[in-house]
């Protein structure tokens, strides 16, 4: 079920990136950016809120579509227990994402946005305690959120979005909530 869905979000977003492109003049123009992001995460017996910063490189192909490839690596969150033992847990993540723009003025100064994507999840958990063993455990997660882009000039731009990530194959773990904010310039 959960790949079926996956293959929808990439079906939609590729079936408007084609239309389009049909509409728009193709324009490949290179970005890097960062970002700010707060994460809550689902885990077995632990909620932690975790913050993050994510570094990006992506292209806007035309006015309505672009994709990315983005690292993220948050700071460390935990639990402390009556009986003096405690837990730690952070996450590195990487992948790819698509963004598809529905522009509310003329050009793309500010718009509506979509985003679809998939990203290679390690979370750490450490215990204080000797006779638990910390290690990691990574996984897929699948990214879906909505947000809005503004473009200051025709260098620098700021987006927020919100996005909903189902995590697959990790122990413990169901999904994360994550809001983001951050800047990106254009070349």
């Amino acid at each position: 079920m959960k790949r079926y869905l996956f293959a929808s979000f990439a079906a939609c977003g590729l079936l408007c990136a084609f239309s389009s492109s049909v509409q728009a003049k193709n324009v490949y123009v290179p970005y890097l950016g960062i970002d700010y992001n707060y994460s809550t995460a689902n885990l077995k017996y632990l909620r932690p809120n975790l913050s993050s910063a994510s570094f990006v490189i992506g292209s806007d192909y035309n006015r309505f579509f672009s994709t990315e490839v983005f690292y993220q690596y948050s700071d460390k969150d935990g639990k402390n227990y009556s009986n003096g033992s405690s837990v730690q847990t952070s996450f590195q993540a990487g992948g790819l994402d698509m963004y598809g723009y529905l522009p509310l003025l003329c050009g793309r100064d500010l718009a509506l946005l979509g985003t679809a994507g998939v990203g290679i999840y390690d979370f750490k958990k450490s215990y204080s305690n000797p006779f638990i063993k910390s290690g990691h455990d990574q996984g897929y997660g699948y990214r879906a959120g909505a947000g809005i882009f503004y473009s200051i000039n025709e260098d620098v731009a700021l987006r927020a979005v919100a996005r909903y990530i189902k995590l697959d194959q990790i122990r413990d773990i169901d999904h994360m909530v994550e809001y983001s904010a951050g800047i990106r310039y254009t070349f």
